[in-house]
């Protein structure tokens, strides 16, 4: 358990009892917290810079144009360590790179109500929040121990009998990021490809809330990137008021032989321009050089994203449906018809600045002065 799971896990019952009655308590605990993951995320990105095999630094000049930005903009300065980290990992500097702990601590829990996220962003709840759009087809729902297939309420026994035989199919739990716990899953008369286990006792290793999916069928293009992933794009979406901004779009390749696409299991992203043509250089989790092609020998530099503009056009339109969250991160995947499928959307996605740069891009201010004077749904008791 690492340290910020441990402080949640000690203060946790103690902010809530705070909160029924004691609002002056309410906000010191939630002052501790948010100082807390202040610390934690600067000491994580500064951790990550020291492995950096090449390592820039700030000039006095860079640094002073950086906290006059910031402090005209929310009042304050702020810590350097995302700037320069992100100036190493790109070889481009920029006084809007978003420090990670002012986004993580204030800017996100202003833009999006955290209170509703987790309930909300769950990836069993994707196709009954969003009906109208293409999603994976899902063969079995486990959602607070019920078990759903084909999204009819069935017993955990009628549950194990239906899932005697499955092909092709992936399980994924739904409460986690970054694709951890996804697997490929095969089903044969009972028994599973997971460990040697059957049905049940995978259905009891996963727990009270997971999913089967069959394996999409991704556009031939795609496949080209790494054909044992489902390669997405992560399209990055603001509300302001009635107008949709996309603030970057990325796509997301597996490794050769990997099941999932997620940097943070070894894939690699790159940027999407706004033609739906990809950039030159490709980069890995927090520690991964720049790359030019994928494993497949794909050359990245000027690759075409197959139905970009419509995949982009779709969720600037599904965001208006989600209006407590300003702030969303899409993974759509293209399937062989060439229409965008949703794979999920993330109520609290991070901001891959390696891949594109500053996170908010061109409205990066704007942005900024918008949220900054909004409550914070995670730390301040009038949330």
């Amino acid at each position: 358990m690492n340290i910020k799971k441990l402080f949640n896990k000690i203060t946790g019952r103690f902010f809530l009892l705070c909160k029924k009655g004691y609002a002056s308590y309410y906000n010191l605990t939630g002052a501790i917290r948010k100082k807390i993951t202040y610390m934690y995320d600067d000491f994580f990105i500064k951790s990550q810079y020291r492995r950096l095999s090449s390592k820039k630094k700030l000039t006095r000049e860079q640094k002073k144009e950086i906290q006059a930005f910031y402090k005209s903009i929310i009042g304050k300065r702020v810590t350097l360590y995302s700037h320069e980290y992100f100036y190493s990992r790109t070889g481009i500097y920029s006084k809007e790179y978003v420090p990670k702990s002012l986004y993580e601590v204030e800017l996100m829990p202003k833009a999006n109500m955290v209170p509703y996220r987790d309930a909300y962003a769950d990836k069993n709840m994707v196709d009954i929040l969003l009906p109208n759009v293409k999603h994976p087809h899902t063969i079995l729902k486990r959602m607070n121990g019920y078990f759903y297939y084909e999204n009819k309420p069935v017993s955990k026994q009628e549950a194990v009998n239906l899932c005697q035989n499955i092909h092709h199919a992936l399980i994924k739990p739904v409460l986690n990021h970054s694709g951890e716990g996804i697997q490929s899953l095969e089903v044969e008369n009972g028994m599973t490809n997971v460990n040697g286990l059957s049905v049940e006792q995978l259905f009891d290793y996963y727990g009270n809330n997971f999913q089967i999916q069959e394996r999409l069928q991704q556009h031939e293009k795609m496949n080209q990137l790494n054909e044992t992933s489902v390669n997405t794009l992560r399209i990055l979406t603001y509300r302001s008021g009635m107008e949709i901004l996309v603030l970057y779009s990325v796509v997301r390749i597996g490794r050769k032989g990997a099941v999932i696409d997620n940097q943070s299991a070894g894939g690699i992203s790159t940027i999407v321009g706004e033609d739906g043509k990809l950039g030159g250089t490709a980069f890995g989790g927090f520690k991964g050089d720049g790359v030019g092609k994928t494993d497949s020998g794909v050359v990245l530099d000027g690759f075409e994203i197959p139905s970009y503009h419509k995949a982009v056009e779709t969720v600037k339109q599904l965001h208006y449906q989600l209006p407590f969250f300003n702030i969303i991160g899409w993974d759509v995947a293209i399937d062989v018809e060439g229409d965008p499928v949703i794979i999920e959307w993330n109520a609290g996605p991070g901001l891959s600045q390696s891949a594109y740069g500053p996170g908010f891009g061109q409205y990066t201010e704007r942005i900024l002065r918008e949220l900054w004077p909004r409550v914070n749904t995670k730390y301040s008791v009038k949330a």
